[in-house]
């Protein structure tokens, strides 16, 4: 009897949720089109990172090189991204990474998903906030600072900051209210600050190719203490600790590439979390005109254009002034500065403040729309899904995110292959069954696949069937076990594996070997026929690439940051076992179906 309990336990907490598509009306406004989502796409994305994050990774990183660390970066988000691309695609609605977890892993890892969400966007928003205030802060002599240290201390070590950044906590409830006044008209002011942003990176890019220096890709050790060519004020800006004192050895080997290729894979895993924000457009799902077609179209092109914009920026700087001479700091005035540019310092102020400010409304963008979907679902509190019948955003939870961050089933069939489903093949189902139940009425049952290596490997069934289903499965779960063992033999046996340990290069290639076998029965599997705007190509190999990227990042974090996700997620689980589990709309919806057992699943079309 309690196992039966426990597993009735652990199968309602893995419920999944199955999204009915064919319904258009939705309580949030359908306003937003394919250029709205890429400004938000870039907005959110090239924030900060792009005038600071290019100097410190090309000086302490790879150097000039660092234009190949944002292209494997970049490489490496377009994985996630076409990933994103497809569920906006299957499931257009509100909700992002925590709407997709819903339907095809279950309720509870849903539910941490999206819990997560939350807390990257309260992170991300009250970081870009303090960034602006002391960007800002900077522009006009440091007095907001000064006045804060001098009359707000705190003084409380290792809690809070030394002290209340109170304009930062202005700028979020500036934006908050503007964000209450609807999605189109944050829409248009995401924009405005877009494209300003975006125009004073072009003026970068030029004006790095116009003064800079081919010679400045090419410098030699020599160069080091001795710089020629295009240089002029080298004593202000040479590190003098290290190079006066004849010891080069941190400045790399000199070329394109001082650091080589472990200094590219060093400066793009770095890199990497410059890409961080294109999620924000799958969170529009209810709020776009076509969203089948604008989420993938508006994921893909503003990674390109993000690209482009890191490429362009890093290519500009190591091309005006040599590598290790930039200001990790502040590399672009001092850029600047160092081609008797003076002047271009305060459009690259604007452009760093505008940069910001879309940054800020990308992270605060998506939060509320968040927190909406999982309190419609009832895993939170249902008030926060409270829509403003004029406005037609979630009131509550907006204000609510504003708040937070300016402080610091075996018989259901897979919804995954319910979702998006064209006609044509809604009616050649119908026909399917016409046929099987025709066959079972004159005796001629069809066949089942049973267990078997053959069947793993050369399945019968040219659709998806539940045999399929289960393999896959059974298989994306021994993939991620596989993928997470490997992430930390290669981050804890990084030495050995750098010194040509045998044992250490054996057991990698054992889990590689382990991967590629379970990837290639995930191949073998009938894959869904179905219709879509967006697919990503090349499956199963992109999203597995994908999971191992992020897991492996992941593995870089340090023990501080594990040590605040615990406790976050211990306030999540207290949340989700006290409310969220008996409130679930998924689980009135259950006891519903239990009580009617005719009742039709809901399709996507």
């Amino acid at each position: 009897m309690g196992c039966k309990v426990l597993l009735g336990f652990g199968h309602q907490m893995l419920r999944r949720k199955v999204v009915d598509c064919s319904r258009e009306e939705s309580q949030l406004s359908r306003c937003l089109n394919t250029f709205d989502l890429v400004a938000l796409g870039v907005g959110s994305t090239l924030g900060a990172g792009v005038y600071v994050l290019a100097g410190a990774v090309a000086r302490e990183d790879a150097g000039p090189a660092i234009v190949f660390s944002f292209l494997i970066a970049a490489l490496a988000s377009v994985l996630a991204g076409l990933c994103y691309g497809e569920f906006g695609a299957r499931v257009p609605k509100t909700g992002s990474a925590y709407l997709y977890s819903y339907v095809t892993v279950g309720e509870l890892w849903a539910f941490i998903t999206g819990w997560n969400l939350i807390l990257s966007y309260v992170i991300g928003t009250s970081s870009v906030a303090r960034a602006w205030s002391a960007t800002f802060d900077e522009l006009i002599g440091k007095s907001i600072g000064e006045f804060s240290r001098k009359h707000m201390a705190l003084n409380v070590p290792g809690v809070l900051a030394k002290n209340p950044d109170i304009f930062a906590v202005i700028i979020i409830l500036l934006l908050t209210g503007v964000l209450t006044f609807g999605v189109k008209e944050s829409a248009m002011v995401n924009k405005i600050f877009t494209c300003i942003n975006v125009l004073v990176l072009g003026f970068i890019m030029v004006s790095g190719f116009v003064k800079g220096c081919i010679k400045n890709w090419q410098l030699t050790k020599d160069n080091y203490l001795n710089i020629t060519g295009c240089e002029v004020t080298q004593e202000h800006f040479l590190n003098i600790s290290r190079c006066q004192s004849n010891d080069t050895s941190a400045l790399g080997n000199g070329g394109f590439m001082p650091f080589g290729i472990s200094g590219i894979l060093s400066g793009a895993a770095t890199c990497f979390y410059a890409f961080v924000g294109f999620d924000c457009i799958a969170t529009t799902g209810e709020e776009v005109k076509n969203p089948q077609k604008a989420i993938p179209v508006g994921i893909v092109a503003s990674l390109l254009i993000c690209f482009i914009a890191y490429f362009g920026v890093s290519a500009a700087l190591t091309l005006m002034m040599p590598y290790f001479c930039l200001d990790p700091d502040s590399p672009l005035p001092a850029a600047f500065e160092y081609i008797h540019w003076e002047a271009a310092k305060y459009a690259v102020a604007v452009g760093s403040l505008c940069a910001l400010s879309a940054s800020l409304l990308g992270s605060m963008f998506p939060m509320p729309r968040v927190i909406y979907a999982m309190a419609e679902d009832g895993l939170l509190f249902k008030s926060l899904s409270k829509i403003n019948s004029r406005t037609k955003t979630p009131i509550i939870a907006t204000v609510t995110s504003g708040v937070i961050a300016g402080k610091y089933q075996p018989e259901q069939p897979n919804p995954v292959y319910q979702m998006a489903k064209t006609t044509d093949e809604l009616d050649q189902i119908d026909q399917n069954e016409l046929v099987s139940t025709s066959d079972s009425q004159t005796g001629f049952l069809p066949e089942v696949e049973r267990f078997s290596l053959k069947a793993i490997f050369f399945p019968k069934n040219k659709e998806p069937s539940k045999f399929s289903g289960l393999v896959v499965n059974i298989s994306a779960s021994l993939m991620a076990i596989l993928i997470v063992i490997l992430c930390i033999v290669t981050v804890l046996g990084r030495e050995a594996l750098a010194s040509g340990k045998l044992w250490a290069i054996l057991v990698v290639t054992g889990f590689i070997l382990l991967c590629i076998i379970v990837t290639g029965v995930i191949w073998r599997q009938p894959e869904s026929k179905t219709k879509l705007s967006f697919k990503v190509p090349f499956l199963p190999v992109l999203p597995i690439l994908s999971i191992f990227i992020n897991v492996y990042l992941m593995m870089q974090l340090d023990q501080r940051t594990w040590i605040q996700f615990a406790v976050w997620m211990l306030i999540g689980f207290t949340i989700y076992f006290g409310y969220g589990f008996w409130h679930s709309e998924e689980a009135t919806l259950a006891a519903d179906q239990a009580k009617t057992p005719d009742n039709n699943l809901n399709e996507c079309k």
